[in-house]
């Protein structure tokens, strides 16, 4: 694995870069000494998770739909290939921009590495793994995925890009990575997404009960965003080609998470039942022995510190301005 000390001064291109998880990504990348060129065309990012790093000379920001050709200017060391819609109610609202962001951006973010014989990782997901027959789920599970169902705009569409990512790799010799992606959370995300984090906070914040789909036994496991972007960033450094599972394996239900939430509030938990939507996973845990032994990689903040960090920060979203 390469040394970040060695990374100054090199030069990552982040697609998606007004998103939340690729927001923080650039602010790592920054921190660490690289200059980030950022692309985004604000379907679903916002300019505003990119506002406090106005006026940097080692920052520019292109508005642009990476799903339509693209170049820079110069030499690039990195590409991380982040844009696409992320929660169900993007990928519902918006499934053509969905695939095209797994389908052309890809296509044009990995044209763009093998220009630049530069490294590229894309943000796959858990989602390839569907509704999934084995858990935890290991990297090696191919899944089981509706391919035509409501979901499919996004599951076949990550699949889609993690295939078009091997291709590269194996015809071209491309220098690649892929990071499936596990339940993240934490500041920047929209307070509308769609996702079970900011749905419940964003209720509890308004006093609201808070939904539950279906009987709330189905599981997720959440990785604080900090952890998560320490993961992808070690597997860019490293040089390891297979997919790698990045999330956190403490699993709960969504009744269990409700009740903490409730906690975290000290208010009393009062529940809003509605009908489990199609294709929703009824599990999901990621084994990450891989990211353990590969990458020496593992979630460090705890789940009371990062819910309440988050909390904080829909708090002041939700603060009149």
């Amino acid at each position: 694995m390469s040394s970040i000390s060695d990374q100054k001064g090199k030069i990552a291109v982040v697609t998606g870069g007004a998103g939340f998880v690729a927001s923080h990504l650039i602010d790592r990348l920054l921190a660490d000494g690289l200059r980030v060129i950022a692309l985004d065309n604000f379907v679903t990012g916002h300019a505003r998770n990119l506002a406090h790093l106005a006026g940097r000379e080692d920052f520019r920001f292109i508005e642009h739909d990476v799903a339509q050709p693209f170049d820079v200017e110069g030499p690039v060391d990195f590409v991380f290939h982040m844009a696409s819609p992320a929660s169900p109610i993007d990928y519902v609202q918006i499934p053509i921009e969905t695939l095209k962001a797994g389908s052309y951006a890809s296509h044009n973010a990995l044209d763009l590495a093998l220009r630049k014989k530069a490294t590229y990782l894309v943000a796959s997901t858990s989602e390839v793994y569907g509704d999934p027959e084995i858990h935890p789920q290991p990297e090696s599970y191919w899944g089981n995925v509706n391919p035509v169902g409501v979901r499919s705009c996004y599951d076949e569409a990550k699949r889609y890009a993690e295939a078009a990512t091997m291709a590269y790799h194996r015809a071209h010799g491309l220098d690649t990575r892929i990071v499936r992606i596990f339940n993240t959370y934490g500041p920047r995300m929209r307070l509308d997404d769609g996702r079970v984090v900011p749905a419940f906070i964003g209720q509890a914040l308004r006093g609201e009960p808070l939904t539950i789909f279906g009987d709330g036994t189905q599981t997720r496991s959440f990785c604080y965003v900090s952890d998560l972007v320490d993961g992808i960033w070690r597997l860019a450094l490293s040089d390891f080609h297979e997919p790698v599972n990045c999330g956190n394996p403490h699993e709960m239900s969504m009744l269990q998470f409700a009740e903490a939430i409730a906690s975290v509030f000290e208010i009393e938990l009062r529940i809003d039942p509605k009908p489990l939507p199609p294709d929703d996973p009824k599990v999901r845990q990621p084994d990450i022995t891989r990211a353990k032994e590969i990458l020496g990689w593992e979630p460090m903040v705890s789940f009371d510190q990062g819910i309440r960090e988050t909390i904080e920060y829909f708090r002041g979203q939700l603060q009149p301005t």
